[in-house]
């Protein structure tokens, strides 16, 4: 149990104000189950006095992907529990949303020296919900001068203000003192929502006040004044306001049909169907799929082949789809590729080479077509499933090499128990991965892992290392674009 919520009362439409934390993983498949209990009695909610009203299962990807989740409540046994929903929204908590550029100056400070002018410097500190302060930042000293001007500077919004707009800040102006006893000038309070009036043409001032003065001094108005020349946002996005914003993650699996696999019929084959046990193939496959489905609406995955002849002219093909259907290759749902798979293996005869450059370009070029819509609204994973070393590796590295470029990221999964060493050129882990003629990657899109690794571990185990770096991928590539989030 994680948490649970206040307790409404009288009520067969409750709004719950409590907020539950959750940590989110991409990675993973993050189960959660809510469970609505009518409360009697003071003994503490769950207990056995109280009624069931029914729960519902989904995962964390389910409910960010789409924002808002309804979904009905079951009783026991999977009964309905009558016309009861429950709703989940949510919404990140920690993303870091950028950074603020901000420039002062003062003028007509207070003179604190009897000889020379003041030494002015700005201290801006963040005041937190227990009333501390908390340095922000603290500009460098303008020498001998009433009317400085500061250098521009840049904080997060974390720092400034946690990302709260409205969050108190206070800022005090000092004369600075060689022995480090600085002289009061004055200070002000002010807020982040405050300072973003002085954006575009405009500036924003305020009066640097001596709380001691003003009561000695009668008419006392200001020790000087102090003005925000120019506010500039920086907004960093998160994967998450992508995913929120409405991005959908469109699934891809390619999976090798060449010779080297075995026949099919026979045990020993990387492709034998194993009624106890699924083959590697499937295990990489659904390990994958399971994560990569809660962040696409329609649960159609484009399911590929390549290295086989198929019918009906029995030509060696490098890009078929395995539901042979060529102007629609999606399947419905992960459980819709596995059947796919296990249909086309006695329709195809294995062959080969092990080309996987035609499937890159194939993808990338659907990818190219959603790229001209500059939206965030489709980012592509391509999963390739292969047994060996690729024969085309100078296309595959260019082929690469452009998708770096588009909305995409390739995971490949080396099945059985080939020798995979120049297969870890493609994951530019070791170096960045050039094309034959030299140019780099714009950005590492490659995944390589070998399945044996994984042989004893627990399925999520492939999926968290081979899914972990999708997230920073797909954020690196709308930075570059400067797409923001549909909707953030």
């Amino acid at each position: 149990q994680v948490d649970r919520s206040e307790v409404i009362k009288s009520n067969l439409n409750p709004v719950f104000a409590k907020i539950f934390t959750v940590d989110y993983y991409f990675e993973e498949v993050q189960k959660l189950r809510f469970e609505v209990y009518d409360s009697h009695g003071q003994a503490g909610v769950g207990t056995h006095d109280d009624d069931f009203l029914g729960g519902m299962e989904c995962t964390v990807g389910q409910i960010v992907a789409q924002k808002r989740v309804t979904k009905p409540l079951f009783l026991k046994y999977g009964k309905f529990a009558g016309k009861s929903t429950i709703t989940i929204i949510s919404e990140e908590i920690s993303g870091n949303n950028g950074y603020v550029e901000l420039a002062f100056r003062a003028k007509k400070l207070d003179d604190k020296d009897l000889f020379s002018k003041s030494d002015p410097f700005l201290e801006i500190y963040r005041i937190d919900d227990d009333r501390s302060e908390q340095l922000v930042y603290r500009t460098e000293v303008v020498k001998n001068n009433l009317s400085p001007i500061w250098e521009p500077f840049k904080v997060s919004l974390n720092s400034l203000c946690s990302c709260e707009e409205k969050r108190k800040l206070r800022c005090v102006v000092w004369d600075y003192d060689s022995r480090g006893k600085h002289d009061f000038i004055g200070e002000f309070f002010t807020t982040f929502e405050e300072m973003q009036k002085a954006m575009g043409e405009n500036k924003v001032q305020w009066d640097c006040v001596n709380p001691k003065y003003k009561i000695k001094k009668r008419n006392y108005k200001n020790s000087g004044v102090v003005v925000l020349l120019d506010l500039k946002i920086h907004r960093v996005y998160s994967f998450l306001d992508y995913i929120m914003g409405g991005c959908q993650i469109h699934f891809t699996v390619a999976i090798d049909f060449t010779a080297s696999n075995g026949d099919p019929r026979n045990s020993c084959s990387l492709h034998y169907i194993n009624p106890y046990q699924p083959n590697e193939y499937l295990k990489a496959l659904v390990a994958v799929g399971e994560i990569c489905q809660d962040y696409d609406s329609d649960k159609k995955f484009s399911a590929l082949g390549f290295g086989a002849r198929i019918p009906p002219k029995y030509e060696v093909s490098h890009d078929f789809a395995i539901n042979f259907n060529p102007d629609n290759d999606e399947c419905e749902g992960i459980q819709g590729v596995v059947e796919s798979y296990q249909s086309c293996l006695p329709k195809i005869q294995l062959y080969g080479p092990t080309n996987v450059a035609p499937i890159i370009s194939k993808v990338a070029r659907v990818a190219a077509d959603e790229e001209r819509t500059k939206e965030a609204s489709q980012y592509f994973i391509l999963l390739i499933l292969t047994d060996g070393v690729v024969t085309d590796m100078a296309d595959t590295r260019e082929a690469i090499v452009r998708a770096s470029y588009l909305p995409m990221s390739i995971i490949i999964v080396g099945v059985g128990n080939a020798d995979f060493t120049d297969m870890q050129i493609l994951d530019g882990d070791d170096g960045v991965l050039r094309s034959p003629k030299g140019e780099p990657v714009l950005r590492d899109i490659v995944q390589f892992v070998p399945f044996r690794e994984f042989k004893n571990a627990s399925p999520t185990a492939l999926a968290k290392c081979v899914l972990a770096e999708v997230p920073k991928q797909v954020v690196e590539y709308y930075s570059y674009k400067a797409f923001p989030p549909r909707c953030p």
